[in-house]
């Protein structure tokens, strides 16, 4: 016997991939029609209901309701189901051996951190146990490279980062300086402390749906 619902399920299919063939952009093209190819064949595997379906839409809806300047909760949601570091992954399979690990940014990385010379402090408030963090930047070959961007933030000692007060007047625990001819840096910062990803939104109530922890090890981005 005739499966209509699966023939009925290809052709809406094939007819949402046709409304693309009048697409000027071929990258855009591909990247859409994949989507829609997965996304329909996500509905059919775990057979949707639609309860279900505008159970997700209201999801997605208070998902960017709670975004703004500076917090990213749609980047949360990213990192929490492991799609952010799946995208670094595909950006970065030509890394040459030996070279850094890609890592992704993160929900909390922001552009306006500010520049800091060599040994200062990128924790202005001081809020935890004083660390002095200090390396080097080398090509592959193991020679020096001077001038480099060296990028770094983490929480304050309580586990929090300054987008996450209200109050945020400036930036803090985050700062960027350059490497020096040897290609070293060194600043100031706090000991890195866990702490939990934010959980007063609507990616914190799927986490506690899912049963997951929402800790995150102690760590400093760099």
């Amino acid at each position: 016997m005739e499966n209509t619902a699966t023939r009925h399920g290809d052709d809406v299919t094939e007819q949402a991939l046709r409304t693309l063939d009048g697409c000027p952009d071929p990258r855009l093209r591909e990247v859409t029609a994949a989507l829609v190819r997965h996304l329909h064949a996500f509905v059919r595997e775990v057979r949707l209901t639609p309860e279900e379906w505008m159970t997700g839409i209201q999801f997605l809806t208070r998902v960017g309701q709670k975004c703004d300047a500076i917090r990213q909760e749609f980047i949360l949601l990213s990192d929490t189901t492991g799609v952010t570091m799946a995208v670094d992954a595909v950006a970065h399979d030509d890394l040459p051996n030996g070279a850094t690990a890609s890592s992704a940014l993160g929900p909390f990385y922001t552009q306006d951190a500010p520049e800091i010379a060599q040994g200062a402090s990128i924790a202005r408030s001081g809020k935890g146990e004083p660390a002095r963090i200090r390396g080097r930047v080398l090509d592959l070959r193991g020679a020096p490279i001077a001038g480099a961007l060296v990028e770094a933030w983490e929480t304050d000692g309580e586990g929090s980062y300054d987008v996450q007060y209200v109050d945020r007047g400036e930036p803090d625990y985050r700062g960027h300086l350059r490497t020096t001819a040897d290609g070293s840096f060194e600043f100031l910062a706090v000991k890195p402390v866990s702490y939990s990803v934010p959980t007063d939104g609507p990616v914190g109530e799927l986490l506690r749906a899912l049963h997951r922890d929402a800790m995150r090890p102690a760590h400093v981005h760099l």
